[in-house]
């Protein structure tokens, strides 16, 4: 029999060393973002404005996330123990599922808040919510270019566009207030608070969609199965692959481990396993990667052949 491990640790997607400026741009951007979060509930609540009250929500889930995002970076860089061999790059996974999940209960209640008002409307000072949310505009935009250095790495990048989204929904509520000042119209106050909730949950589904796929241990988005299964279908000499599993390690980081059945020819094993570890990496961002050659005689006495074994 001829059975052959290995486990290739080239991670060329893994996480790198996430450079020092942006362990202060972590700072500098969660006190910004709270001490305007503090602003914004109080002259919300000053002003009557509910589209201000839905954006303090929405930036106190932004400085969730950065503490979040600041701490799973952290953590990525502790090295794999006997305990967790894994190491700790999974916390980004449970730091995107806690984000999400605070902040669809926070826009849950700015909407049931927002529907009443439309129902029965409400007067706003529409000055008071030009000036708060023009400073939103200025935070969230200078945090988000404290980020935009830093797009090879994912999880800089996803702060970086959702800061620059939160910039965004601030100038709505900016918009949002010119109106009202205008036309005298005080629904145009709840009405901005529900597009403000949907640009929320439109652009927290997709994260909480991604990160309970890692957490159930799924194939993480942007890669195919089918495709990483038909590549090393066709290795040189390969003329079997089972047992297939592709998970990620953490948001950035995927993982690989699969039986190829292997039956001869002019290709070596070793330049088999080889070659699929360098490709894997290449063609698909997967670095680690775990293979098994089996010859034809193991792979029928293997008890993980079967498509519905695990």
């Amino acid at each position: 029999m001829h059975d052959h491990d290995h486990h290739d640790h080239h991670h060329h997607h893994g996480h790198g060393p996430v450079p020092r400026d942006f362990g202060t741009a972590f700072a500098i951007g969660a006190v910004l973002n709270t001490g305007f979060v503090a602003a914004e509930v109080a002259y919300g609540l000053a002003a009557n404005a509910t589209a201000l009250l839905a954006d303090a929500v929405h930036n106190a889930g932004d400085v969730l996330g950065l503490l979040l995002a600041w701490g799973a970076v952290v953590l990525a860089r502790r090295v794999p123990s006997l305990r967790r061999t894994y190491g700790w790059g999974r916390g980004s996974i449970l730091a995107a599922l806690a984000n999400a999940a605070v902040l669809f209960a926070g826009v849950g209640a700015i909407a049931a808040e927002a529907v009443q008002r439309l129902v029965h409307p409400e007067p706003v000072a529409s000055a008071t919510m030009v000036w708060v949310a023009l400073a939103g505009v200025v935070i969230n935009g200078v945090t988000a270019w404290m980020f935009s250095r830093g797009h090879g790495d994912l999880n800089i990048r996803a702060t970086f566009l959702h800061m620059a989204s939160d910039a965004l929904v601030s100038l709505g509520v900016v918009i949002a207030a010119l109106l009202i000042g205008l036309t005298g119209a005080m629904w145009i106050d709840p009405a901005a608070s529900l597009l403000i909730v949907a640009v929320i949950v439109a652009g927290t589904w997709g994260v909480l969609r991604d990160a309970v796929n890692l957490a159930m241990d799924g194939v993480p988005a942007g890669i195919a199965p089918h495709e990483v299964e038909a590549y090393l279908r066709n290795l040189p000499g390969v003329v079997e692959v089972h047992d297939l599993h592709i998970w990620g390690l953490s948001t950035t980081e995927t993982a690989l481990t699969a039986h190829l059945v292997h039956g001869g020819g002019a290709a070596p094993p070793e330049a088999v396993i080889l070659e699929a570890t360098r490709e894997l990496g290449r063609r698909f961002a997967i670095g680690h990667a775990t293979l098994q050659l089996e010859t034809e005689s193991l792979a029928q006495s293997c008890r993980l052949r079967p498509a519905d074994v695990v």
